[in-house]
């Protein structure tokens, strides 16, 4: 199969075409698909007509039929004129209304009262007051008030993509924490996932044995395998098209709703999916022609969320799918509005005009077979990669660990406050758990300070690994777990600067000099992106015992 994306230059009707050759895909096998499903669809409705959870078959069905009638029927630019039509006749209409110059202002205010609508409206519970709703709130202000003042220049700052940025981010949360279809679309798609794991172990059981699966829960044996399936997944699915085709559809909503450029929009919405390093490769011919602050938007998208292959395997490890599934979505929006706070666009974008992703015709499989091969290689590569970083690094750390133990035991530092680089990093990150909201009692300020400095100093992998083994944060509050969950979903971290920093020199040799100078403000900029999520999720939560991941009995 091959697929080719263009584009339209103009933004009042922008779609993508695409271009199959594949010899399955003949309009009788695609005619005898649609009749199968479409069965399948009707029949499964009359003999559960009776049950509530009718959305997810509704969604698989539709998303099918959908899929095979744009093969025929060139639905992009009807579909265009019908939102223009409605768009043109009621925003654009109310814009028109407003003095252009109280356009912002007006924007502004609007989405302060959504959040305030949205965030104060409900209920309190006993972990859920308004009280820390309201400091939540506080802490995202001043995130945002950072990143303004400390921004590269004021004054170029487009407010129209942060506004909608911090709107759509909201808007998501909003369907994810307070509405039953958002809570089972994402539990929906939290079931696949964890259903992955259960193939992957098919795989496990076939080298050793089911007794090992059902009873051996090693990182090393439930975790690596699935990261290893995954990717070889990935890579077939990115053969297929189908990865792409995904993608482009996010890169489209967010190059039209927020202003930024083709490059920025594609690298933010696959970053959750393929992460930081791959996601850049989506648009290689465009890296080394990109401006600076779409090199920094690159890096800000990398590390403020988490890729698919790690994804699986914190769901394996116990962390809850739903949290971690619904940040990797928020963090797009936000990670575009935050990076343009910190480094407003000063330059003229080649692709500011249009959405594209091109072939990659140098790496391009033979076939199907030939591409997931490539993928389970490339994902022995990866877990073998995360084993021996994993290893190394809590090795080091226990080093650390035991050279600061042994000087502070002169300054009577022992027991529950031995002096540890966690216990460091949880003051110096006391603020920032103070900012998102944790619950002020029984510690959880100073607990939830620990990982998220871990996390940073470390990686998020570690820290994660500690929220679900560590009797330390076995009694976490609901509220706490879940803000927690929520903080360390992101790639932000000091080793994720080697990554970014090779992957892009690699691609753009002539801009190493530029990708090493905007690394750290990248960094710290995707850090705060994952930390609104945090804060967003602290402000909206209701019923936190669904979102909370479990820990170790204390």
């Amino acid at each position: 199969m091959h697929t080719c994306i263009h584009a339209i230059n103009s933004r009042s009707s922008l779609f993508l075409i695409w271009n199959w050759e594949c010899k399955p895909s003949s309009p009788h096998f695609n005619g005898f698909i649609f009749l199968l499903f479409t069965a399948w669809w009707i029949v499964g409705l009359a003999l559960h007509r009776h049950d509530k959870n009718w959305i997810k078959p509704f969604l698989f069905w539709l998303a099918i039929s959908l899929r095979i009638i744009t093969l025929y029927v060139p639905l992009a630019p009807f579909v265009m004129k019908v939102l223009a039509f409605a768009w043109n006749n009621t925003a654009v209409r109310i814009k028109d209304v407003v003095p252009e110059k109280m356009r912002t202002p007006a924007a502004a205010v609007l989405v302060v009262a959504v959040f305030l609508v949205g965030s104060f409206a409900s209920d309190e519970s006993a972990d859920n007051t308004r009280a820390n709703r309201a400091v939540s709130l506080f802490g995202l202000v001043v995130f945002i008030a950072l990143l303004t003042a400390t921004s590269r220049n004021y004054k170029k700052i487009v407010w129209h993509t942060v506004i909608v940025g911090f709107l759509v981010q909201f808007i998501v949360a909003l369907f994810v924490l307070r509405t039953k279809a958002g809570y089972d679309i994402f539990a929906f798609v939290s079931e696949l996932a964890r259903d992955l794991l259960g193939f992957a172990g098919r795989g496990v059981a076939f080298l050793t044995e089911q007794n090992v699966v059902d009873t051996i829960h090693w990182f090393l044996i439930s975790v690596l395998p699935a990261i290893i399936f995954f990717v070889a997944l990935v890579q077939l699915l990115y053969y297929w098209g189908t990865l792409q085709w995904f993608i482009g559809k996010f890169a489209v909503f967010f190059f039209w709703s927020m202003r930024v450029s083709g490059a920025e929009a594609v690298v933010a919405s696959a970053s959750p999916f393929i992460g930081q390093g791959e996601s850049a490769m989506l648009i290689k011919p465009f890296v080394a022609h990109l401006t600076k602050g779409e090199l920094h938007q690159v890096m800000t998208s990398g590390f403020a969320t988490i890729a698919g292959s790690v994804l699986v395997a914190y769901i394996s490890m116990g962390i809850n799918p739903q949290a971690l599934i619904s940040s990797c979505v928020m963090s797009i929006p936000a990670s575009l509005a935050m990076s343009k706070l910190r480094y407003p666009e000063e330059e003229e974008t080649l692709t500011s005009g249009r959405v594209v992703i091109p072939d990659d015709d140098d790496h391009k499989a033979a076939n199907s077979l030939h591409a997931f091969a490539n993928g389970a290689w490339l994902g022995l590569k990866i877990a073998g990669m995360i084993l021996s970083t994993l290893l190394c690094i809590i090795a080091l750390v226990g080093l650390i660990d035991g050279l600061l133990t042994w000087w502070g035991r002169y300054l009577d530092l022992q027991g529950e406050y031995d002096l540890t680089l966690e216990l460091i990093l949880g003051y110096v990150c006391y603020p920032i758990a103070f900012l998102l909201g944790v619950s002020r009692e029984g510690g959880d300020l100073l607990n939830v300070g620990r990982l998220i400095g871990q996390k940073i100093v470390i990686n998020e992998f570690v820290a994660y690994t500690d929220l679900t083994t560590n009797p330390r944060y076995a009694n976490l509050s609901p509220r706490s777990n879940l803000i927690a969950t929520y903080a360390l979903c992101g790639f932000g971290n000091i080793g994720s600067l080697g990554t970014q920093i090779g992957v892009l020199s690699q691609l753009a040799p002539g801009r190493s000099g530029d990708v090493s100078r905007l690394a750290i403000s990248a960094l710290i900029t995707g850090i705060l992106s994952t930390l609104s999520s945090a804060g967003i999720a602290g402000m909206l939560v209701t019923d936190q015992a669904a979102f909370t991941t479990p820990g170790v009995a204390g």
